[in-house]
Parts: structure tokens; sequence; C-alpha cells
């Protein structure tokens, strides 16, 4: 079983027991997270996927660490100008677990019945009619 999730922003494929690094969560370490946006579930084959997200889905993680991520180095040039800026950057993430998958299907209700037959009955149409103007050409004097 896998589920589509979005957490922070980024869609991530998620398996039970399985670590990602997420950006940064706002979470103390050691505790439990809930995420309710699934975006797709696949249960042994059986797809389902939301419109957005799945109703009733969530997945459950544990918050293992915050960390920094690698370093990222980023240069800029122009060649010929003497333009020369070196930057690097380190990603704040938060290592989690995921301890489970929850698919709880929501029961669908039966919708209203309106009184359809009492308003197709009541339609109203209009005519429309055209009006022709006759136009006369003015005769010339000379």
């Amino acid at each position: 079983m896998y589920a589509i999730v979005e957490i922070a922003g980024q869609q991530f494929k998620v398996e039970k027991d399985q670590q990602i690094f997420v950006h940064r969560l706002d979470a103390e370490q050691g505790t439990k997270v809930s995420f309710d946006k699934v975006l797709l579930l696949d249960n042994q084959g059986k797809i389902n996927v939301g419109a957005p997200a799945v109703k009733g889905a969530s997945v459950t993680a544990k918050v293992m660490e915050h960390l920094k991520g690698d370093k990222v180095i980023v240069f800029k040039k122009k060649r010929r100008k003497g333009y020369k800026v070196k930057n690097g950057h380190r990603q704040y993430l938060t290592k989690i677990e995921i301890q489970a998958i929850n698919d709880k299907p929501v029961a669908k209700k039966a919708p209203a019945k309106k009184e359809e037959a009492k308003v197709a009955s009541k339609k109203v149409v209009k005519k429309t009619t055209v009006k022709k103007t006759v136009t006369k050409k003015a005769e010339k004097k000379d």
C-alpha cells in the first residue's frame, strides 16, 4: 500500500516504515504528525484518486530529527566583465518516518430529490420577432 501525499508544498510517494526528508516542519522531535492532503491511494492494486484529495484518508508520521541538508553552491559569472559571485545554501529539513496510511472511505449520501418535474413544466418559451425595416432609395434630382 502506498499513497501520494502533499507535505509542506511538495508531493511525496510514501509507504509504511519509510523515512523521508521534507522541508522543516513546525513539530517537536519525537511527536506524531498527520497529513490529510492525500492525493492518491493504492491498496493492493485498487487505486483511489482524489479530486483534489481523497476524503477521509490521512497519513501519520513520526518526526525523527531536524537537520540541515547538504550545501548547494550558487556561482554566478559574467564573462569578460570581472563579475563573479559565489554563495552557498543549506536547506533546513525534517526527517520523518511514516507510521500508518489510513484509508477511511466516506459513505456516499443519496442526493436530495428536487421537484424537477414542476420546474420542467414551468419553462417559458420566448418568441422572438424580427423587425424588418424597409429602406427607400432617394432619387437624384438633376
